[in-house]
């Protein structure tokens, strides 16, 4: 997918005014790669491909979840759950426990003006402790799909959707997870690389 690819399916798909919103957070990313390690120097020149338009694609996954909060694991530099926040109405949450990369993803929610919906909590996600379930679990390039249930699944419910980029690791991670884990489990293919899934998951629990 080329980076004008990339661009024009988040504006099919979300129109003109979010597109550049997320164009906005992009140039914000590259700002702040200057001074922190957010994303690779060598995926500057495909921010849409390889960051933003990757993070996108996961918002049409979650069609089917309750309304209520998109918890991302590891924000980092904002992918997914800044790209989510400008692409929906739903209230994000980014846990992160670096505090600069935490000082950044605030910054970076009062610049986009959508600080109201997000809220950045600074510590490990074991930590974290809704007022209710999730309704959306994601995280990219965190941990191993069983640590990550394992490290997430108090904060959700049976009907908790997860949505986690896995890249090419992804089925033979699903495959080790159905040991500990019971659900449903599904490998979504990823548009901006092809060689790489996003494993989509409901109503689990332990076994």
């Amino acid at each position: 997918m080329t980076e004008e690819e990339a661009r024009t399916w988040v504006r099919e798909r979300f129109g003109v005014s979010r597109e550049t919103m997320v164009e906005r957070f992009g140039a914000i990313l590259v700002a702040e790669a200057e001074h922190q390690n957010l994303i690779a120097r060598s995926t500057l020149e495909s921010l849409w491909g390889r960051h933003l338009t990757d993070s996108a694609q996961l918002v049409p996954l979650a069609a089917g979840a309750r309304e209520g909060v998109w918890l991302d694991v590891g924000s980092g530099a904002g992918l997914p759950g800044l790209v989510v926040a400008l692409l929906t109405d739903r209230p994000v949450v980014l846990v992160e426990p670096r505090a600069k990369r935490v000082r950044f993803l605030r910054d970076a929610a009062n610049a986009l003006g959508i600080a109201e919906r997000v809220t950045v909590v600074g510590s490990r996600v074991e930590s974290y402790r809704p007022a209710q379930p999730v309704a959306v679990v994601s995280a990219r390039a965190v941990a191993e799909l069983s640590a990550l249930i394992l490290s997430t699944v108090h904060s959700t419910d049976s009907s908790t959707v997860w949505l986690l980029p896995k890249g090419r690791s992804a089925q033979s991670e699903v495959d080790a997870a159905r040991a500990k884990w019971q659900g449903q489990f599904h490998v979504e293919p990823s548009i901006t690389q092809p060689d790489s899934g996003i494993v989509v998951a409901t109503q689990i629990g332990a076994r």
